[in-house]
């Protein structure tokens, strides 16, 4: 079966058709935008020879190859050779002559918009259920401490006080989880900060912390100028997010990092005219399917040893900035993207 070249070349779908030995015989034009790669380097591939990673396990992907009616894959993950991320919709089909004809939707848009819509209502939701625990929690732990302090006042028993200085240290240690949970609740002072600065220190720490065993690699864009920020707060965030790679890539590995200025994007509804993209990339096994969707719910980790705190508290710091975090993880390979808008003392 032959494709019509000089119509599906127009189409914005990307489209590949495979020979019988599941190579490709055609790719339009859409699909070397998509793929990075021309139609004579894709000839003869096969379609796991197209990309770095897609997020579908082998035998599925087979599965669809080899059946012998439509499917469908949704939401997949993918990224291509030359280091660009896309979420499709890929369809498969068999045609004559053990042909396969593959299409792939990029679907990057309405999926970003998605992700940031839910990511706002995880965290909005986690808010308002920590802070009515906070308050159910508090109240009775200061009643708690109170009672222990005079107590520990009556008693004339040096042996017993140890008991009511136990309370009063683990009551002081409940109260501290509490305000971790709720994290800052409003930035501090702000200020033109360097963003640079920031990440060059935040990434000092996690070296010493790992006895130098992680590897940083920088590519900054110098053109990014000091913008209003809570610098004690951001650094904080970029913080978290970097301990959290160094955890999972069991502090040694390549931690990279990187920036960039954008032209305008809308956040959380909010159209800016310039954001800068932070990027924070680690080497480690990837996130956890299970836990990809509730990411930034406190206390949730995959970490023995974890609070589940890190990622909860940068979210808040960063929607405090007026920006968002995107997340991209695979084996391997797991970034997480902080847009900031650019703001200055003369726009506010």
């Amino acid at each position: 079966m032959e494709l019509s070249a000089p119509i599906v070349d127009h189409l914005a779908t990307a489209v590949l058709m495979l020979d019988p030995s599941r190579q490709v015989a055609y790719a339009n034009s859409a699909a070397e935008q998509l793929f990075g790669l021309g139609q004579r380097r894709m000839r003869g591939c096969t379609l796991s020879e197209l990309y770095q990673h897609l997020s579908v396990d082998a035998h599925t992907l087979n599965s669809a190859l080899g059946s012998n009616q439509l499917q469908t894959l949704y939401a997949l993950a993918l990224a291509t050779h030359d280091g660009q991320h896309h979420t499709i919709d890929l369809s498969i089909s068999p045609l004559p002559q053990q042909q396969i004809l593959i299409e792939a939707r990029a679907i990057d848009q309405q999926q970003r918009i998605s992700e940031e819509l839910q990511q706002y209502a995880q965290h909005h939701a986690a808010q308002l259920l920590v802070r009515g625990l906070a308050h159910e929690i508090k109240n009775p732990l200061g009643g708690l401490r109170g009672a222990a302090q005079l107590l520990q006042m009556e008693l004339q028993d040096n042996e017993l006080t140890e008991f009511t200085q136990i309370i009063i240290e683990q009551a002081d240690r409940l109260r501290n989880l509490v305000d971790r949970l709720l994290g800052p609740q409003y930035p501090g002072q702000w200020q033109l900060g360097n963003v640079h600065r920031l990440l060059e220190s935040s990434s000092q720490l996690c070296q010493l912390e790992s006895h130098g065993q992680i590897e940083i690699e920088r590519d900054y864009d110098p053109s990014i100028p000091d913008f209003l920020m809570d610098p004690a707060q951001l650094e904080q965030a970029l913080l978290n997010i970097m301990r959290n790679g160094c955890q999972a890539m069991q502090q040694q590995g390549t931690l990279r990092l990187r920036s960039r200025s954008h032209g305008a994007m809308t956040i959380a509804g909010t159209r800016h005219r310039q954001v800068v993209a932070l990027s924070i990339r680690d080497s480690g096994p990837g996130i956890a399917r299970e836990i990809r969707d509730t990411l930034f719910y406190p206390m949730v980790t995959d970490k023995a040893d974890g609070s589940g705190l890190g990622l909860s508290i940068a979210q808040n710091i960063v929607s405090q900035h007026q920006g968002r975090i995107d997340v991209d993880s695979w084996p391997g390979h797991t970034e997480f993207t902080l847009y900031l808008p650019l703001r200055f003392k003369e726009s506010l």
